[in-house]
């Protein structure tokens, strides 16, 4: 299939470099404007996604060469670009950082797979003539770069009329605008992304702010413009069977909301209601639920709640316990071993579905992409099958499973990982359907027959 797609990528010299506050802006002013963006985030993270959601008011996606394929890439661009007017890549890390000591899934790989113009966005204060140097190194460093402007971030109106002229004398590349810095505006940091849209009590006033100067000191016309360029997208559409007819209970607060949009649409697509419930606040799983989903999250921030909100608990332990099939990670993986304890010492109690206990450390634990191996036959797929995810979490727990082989890529590390049998898969790694489809096909199977049994039986 083909499909016109309006695009362009955010991407940047480096992290901390200020993509998702301009994406941020550009998204809010493309809206300010009358036209309909469609957002994007390059790579696994959950946060940025979130505030793209949040602004235009519809789910923002994630393409992931490394976990779900180029092809899977383009359909996911396509299928959620059919009623926008322009699609958003927000990039991620630096443009060419990838796996390794290499490009490989990279934002650079993402766009040159998408076909995708790049807007580069670089903060040029303490330099003069030297950003031009640093635009054209990262043009020229590969022969299709796919580099074809940049925004400057962190300057002021005065400033940034002088370096325009420097760049444009020296590179020959557009400069699309400037984002100046707004101190009421700044997106605070936790772990390894932003606080959650959520927690941001003021975030519908600073996307204001930021949409309205991108409004004054974007050149969104001529972003437009460059995203018109783009060329055709050609794909091939992913086949997803329809399973049956069954609730699929999705744990959804402040606690745990990592979620990939993705996953939760393939899992409809095969039949599945999704139903959200709070373990924050509720006290037993939805009625007639034949698959429980535990995504990640912040769980270690709530635990005080998490912990004494027993009849929730107490309901999970027994549900698992007896065969509900369950889908758990990171976070919710946490949430049903037997307890965790806090950096300050204190221990709390949870479900107790899986022996094992979590507990924070002063470090980040096993970072990165990684290619799961089943050790197993288990309720998401077979011995010897594969799916690659990603780790990352600053907990750790003395029962990080034994059922798959996690290896990372470009390396010999490997270590073991996830609790699975033919009822759960629990652990600390993320996966994206996109990547495996017969993963949730397996899911949704058991959830079927379980929720048919437990009619049955009633």
């Amino acid at each position: 299939m083909k499909s016109k797609v309006p695009r362009l990528m955010i991407s940047a010299t480096g992290s901390n470099s200020g993509k998702t506050t301009v994406t941020s802006a550009i998204l809010k002013a493309i809206a300010f404007k009358g036209k309909r963006p469609a957002a994007f985030k390059a790579g696994p993270d959950y946060i940025d996604p979130m505030f793209h959601s949040s602004i235009i008011k519809v789910p923002s996606r994630n393409l992931d060469i490394f976990m779900m394929g180029e092809n899977n890439c383009r359909y996911v661009l396509c299928k959620n670009s059919r009623n926008a007017d322009i699609s958003v890549i927000e990039g991620v890390m630096g443009y060419y950082d990838g796996i390794g000591q290499g490009t490989s899934c990279s934002s650079y790989e993402l766009a040159a797979a998408l076909d995708c113009p790049v807007v580069l966005v670089i903060n040029p204060v303490s330099m003069a003539v030297s950003v031009a140097a640093i635009i054209e190194g990262f043009k020229n460093f590969r022969e299709k770069s796919n580099i074809r402007g940049v925004i400057l971030n962190g300057v002021s109106d005065g400033m940034y009329e002088y370096y325009k002229k420097i760049i444009q004398v020296n590179t020959g590349i557009m400069v699309y605008g400037y984002m100046p810095t707004l101190e009421n505006c700044r997106l605070e940091s936790r772990h390894l992304g932003l606080v959650t849209a959520e927690e941001v009590g003021s975030l519908e006033a600073i996307i204001e702010e930021l949409g309205h100067q991108a409004v004054k000191s974007v050149d969104l016309e001529g972003l437009y413009e460059l995203a018109k360029s783009a060329c055709l997208i050609e794909y091939d559409e992913p086949s997803v069977p329809f399973i049956g007819k069954t609730k699929i209970a999705v744990a959804w607060d402040k606690a745990f909301c990592f979620y990939y949009q993705d996953n939760l649409e393939l899992l409809e697509e095969m039949g599945a209601e999704i139903v959200k419930f709070s373990p924050l606040n509720d006290k037993k799983l939805p009625e007639g639920t034949g698959g429980l989903y535990i995504g990640g999250g912040y769980p270690e921030l709530y635990m005080e709640v998490l912990s004494e909100n027993k009849l929730m608990l107490n309901h999970i332990k027994e549900k698992v316990s007896a065969g509900l099939p369950t889908f758990a990670e990171c976070g919710g993986f946490m949430y049903l071993l037997d307890s965790f304890t806090g950096r300050e010492g204190k221990v709390y109690s949870l479900s107790g579905a899986i022996e094992g206990s979590s507990y924070m450390t002063e470090s980040l634990k096993r970072f990165g992409y990684i290619t799961l191996t089943s050790q197993v036959d288990n309720l998401m797929c077979k011995a010897g099958e594969t799916i690659n995810g990603h780790e990352f979490h600053y907990s750790d727990s003395t029962n990080n499973g034994q059922s798959f082989l996690a290896s990372k890529p470009e390396s010999d590390r490997s270590w073991n990982a996830v609790t699975a049998d033919s009822t759960k898969f629990a652990g600390y790694p993320h996966i994206n359907f996109m990547g495996n489809i017969s993963f949730a096909e397996n899911f949704m199977k058991k959830a079927v027959e379980y929720e048919k049994s437990e009619k049955n039986e009633g």
